[in-house]
């Protein structure tokens, strides 16, 4: 293959997706692997995860990390610890074999994708969350401090707070709703609840990705009338509004000037359970604030970028 193509990759901290598109902004070929959080897998993993990657997309069709342009990489916990961020900004070159590149958080991603590299706000609600936004020549991010003590209104954040209230349910101090049955349901949990702590706990489980993807269960009581599975959710919509709030004042959007606000992350499949909250929040906030709905996928908003970089 001889024509230009652009390569965006979008780490997560389940899941890395890659896409490749043309000039034309046609999309060409896609990957989806593992997560590429290096907390969990290291700079190795990182390093094998983007390989193995690109190299699947590549072959789709028949072409080679030298017939890339440009890439852009958006990683999760990039700029989050400046020693790792020095290496991570290396590995892409040791991969691709040459410095058409360009590495960032993964937030860019979502941005990228969400608002078609436009001026506005998207909001990341996926294994973690944050937000990061761009007006003009001034760009900002918030939220996104970690799960050990941020990360609110994230898929991992719904998950924990619906074992949290599992936990008083079991032990009286909530009343049992819904949410109670469908974990115990989930995991198959026999005579004692307290062998949810095995699951959560134990070797081999409880990593940050996999204890995210309990948040549909808590969806799922929250559809169900649990009315505490309903409040997480609640709380889950104010704090990203919370974070797109903060984000409007930091990049100076004006009263009265619209500021397009989109979304992306699985935590945001639960529906109406969080955008409800969600939305009303924002527009409590600021009545400038305009949803928009998503109009690309992270990776394929990743090679956007890249194209856009390019030029």
């Amino acid at each position: 293959m001889t024509a230009a193509l652009y390569l965006g990759v979008d780490g997560g901290g389940t899941k890395t997706r890659f896409a490749l598109i043309d000039a034309q902004a046609g999309l060409l070929a896609e990957a989806q692997l593992g997560t590429t959080y290096h907390p969990q897998v290291g700079l190795d993993g990182v390093r094998e995860i983007l390989r193995a990657g690109i190299d699947t997309a590549l072959a789709q069709v028949q072409a080679r990390a030298s017939d890339i342009r440009h890439a852009f990489f958006g990683l999760p916990a990039y700029g989050e610890d400046s020693r790792a961020t020095a290496l991570l900004q290396a590995i892409p070159g040791q991969v691709l074999g040459h410095a058409r590149y360009a590495c960032d958080n993964d937030m860019v991603c979502g941005w990228a994708g969400s608002l078609a590299c436009a001026d506005g706000i998207n909001i990341i609600a996926g294994t973690g969350s944050m937000g990061y936004g761009r007006r003009a020549d001034a760009s900002a991010r918030a939220g996104g401090w970690g799960e050990a003590f941020s990360d609110e209104g994230s898929a991992y954040w719904i998950a924990v707070q619906g074992l949290n209230a599992f936990s008083r349910m079991s032990d009286g101090r909530l009343p049992r709703g819904p949410l109670h049955a469908i974990l115990r349901e989930h995991f198959t949990l026999g005579e004692h609840d307290l062998d949810i702590c095995a699951h959560v706990y134990g070797e081999g489980h409880g990593s940050r990705g996999e204890l995210a993807q309990l948040s549909p269960l808590v969806s799922q009581a929250a559809l169900a009338g649990d009315t505490v599975a309903a409040s997480i959710f609640e709380r889950a919509g104010q704090e990203l509004a919370a974070i797109g709030e903060a984000l409007r004042v930091t990049l100076g959007f004006q009263p009265g000037e619209p500021v397009p606000l989109s979304w992306s992350g699985g935590a945001f499949s639960a529906g109406d359970a969080l955008m409800r909250p969600f939305a009303a929040a924002l527009h409590a906030a600021s009545p400038d604030f305009v949803l928009r709905a998503p109009l690309h996928a992270p990776h394929y908003g990743a090679a956007l970028y890249a194209r856009l970089l390019a030029r």
